[in-house]
């Protein structure tokens, strides 16, 4: 029986050891045991920090791991990388996995490589000389997901507090800024192996508005021109080659402006969060996702093949989508799955705000906001 080491254990990796369970994969999970629903659903559990590199790889060459993984969130990555390296096993190199979870060291390798990025400044305090940009702007912790510390600023005098607010949500202390993109938000949803990389999916994405941009639905297939995106797509796989992603999942960011150009926000180095990777990815494609990503950590991995094009989405519950709560107490032909978490809904500031989430299927996309 394969092993396989799963990175984190959180309900965002429930789906993964599911599935290798599913698939007869002896799965070892390491977390701290807080949230950590995959314990009782994991053969083996380990209560052990996720970013313990020593001592995850010290318990991994003891248990005999034929691979390592996680999906959906980016600190895992680093862990990962320097595991899998160090036993000899699939992944991406450590240089990747360290640019790829820096939203800083990842513009560096941007602007060095000539990819779109907007004008953007790494910084670690107020004190610090801030560049002439235009307003407004984006102000962002350079390490954090899910709309976490991030703020829109629309003039100078509203920019300190959103530095500050910025470095107090990023685990090493440092924001970023950058000039603000108007436009239509998309993800590209990709798998790759030995530097091929082959695009699933591109993801439409409504957000709320300024100043936290927290997602409120997300849609495959795009509804974007043809063109358009094939320019993402251009954009995409440029992207992955300049960090140096080669294995496994990704999930990339970009603006498109009413200019038409495609501009990168960021690319992550593992499957989208928000049931993108998990559900909607196969949902729509037929492509089981998360199981190419096992394959590929166990190095069997097979070119995926698209069986068939439906529409998917996901919905989530807050105050700015009280609108579509109907739509969770009843029985609807296009349900997947729902659940309403908490039905005292809040304006969102992150997406661990939200309130509960809708998934869908169905032979049109549907629009309930």
């Amino acid at each position: 029986m394969k092993k396989l080491a799963i990175i984190g254990a959180s309900y965002l990796q429930l789906p993964l050891v599911q599935k290798a369970n599913e698939m007869g994969i002896e799965t070892h999970c390491f977390a701290w045991p807080e949230g950590a629903v995959c314990k009782e659903v994991a053969n083996y559990f380990y209560p052990i920090s996720i970013l313990d590199k020593q001592a995850i790889l010290k318990q991994c060459s003891i248990i005999g791991i034929d691979g390592i993984t996680t999906i959906a969130t980016d600190m895992a990555v680093p862990t990962i990388s320097y595991v899998a390296n160090e036993l000899g096993l699939v992944a991406n190199s450590v240089f990747s996995s360290m640019v790829s979870t820096n939203k800083g060291a990842m513009r560096e390798i941007f602007e060095r490589y000539n990819c779109s990025i907007p004008k953007f400044q790494k910084i670690k305090s107020t004190q610090e000389k801030i560049k002439t940009f235009q307003y407004p702007l984006i102000v962002k912790p350079a390490d954090r997901s899910g709309s976490r510390g991030v703020s829109k600023v629309v003039d100078e005098n509203l920019l300190n507090d959103a530095i500050e607010y910025a470095i107090s949500e990023s685990f090493s202390k440092e924001a970023i800024i950058e000039e603000f993109i108007d436009g239509v938000e998309v993800s590209v949803e990709t798998i790759s192996w030995n530097g091929e990389h082959y695009i699933l999916a591109i993801t439409d994405k409504t957000t709320t508005s300024a100043p936290h941009f927290v997602e409120l639905a997300h849609h495959q297939p795009s509804n974007l021109t043809a063109d358009i995106q094939k320019k993402i797509k251009e954009e995409t796989i440029k992207c992955l080659n300049v960090l140096d992603i080669k294995y496994g999942a990704s999930h990339s960011e970009f603006k498109i402006n009413a200019n038409g150009e495609v501009v990168v926000i960021e690319v992550g180095a593992r499957m989208g969060g928000d049931f993108i990777g998990s559900h909607l990815v196969q949902l729509s494609t037929g492509y089981d996702f998360v199981k190419g990503v096992i394959a590929i950590a166990l190095g069997t991995f097979e070119k995926p093949v698209i069986s068939h094009q439906n529409f998917s989405g996901v919905y989530f519950l807050s105050k700015e989508t009280e609108c579509i709560l109907p739509y969770f107490k009843k029985s609807n032909e296009f349900d997947v799955e729902k659940l309403i978490q908490n039905e005292d809904l809040q304006f969102l500031q992150n997406s661990n705000d939200r309130s509960g989430y809708l998934i869908y299927q169905s032979n049109q996309r549907v629009n309930l906001i």
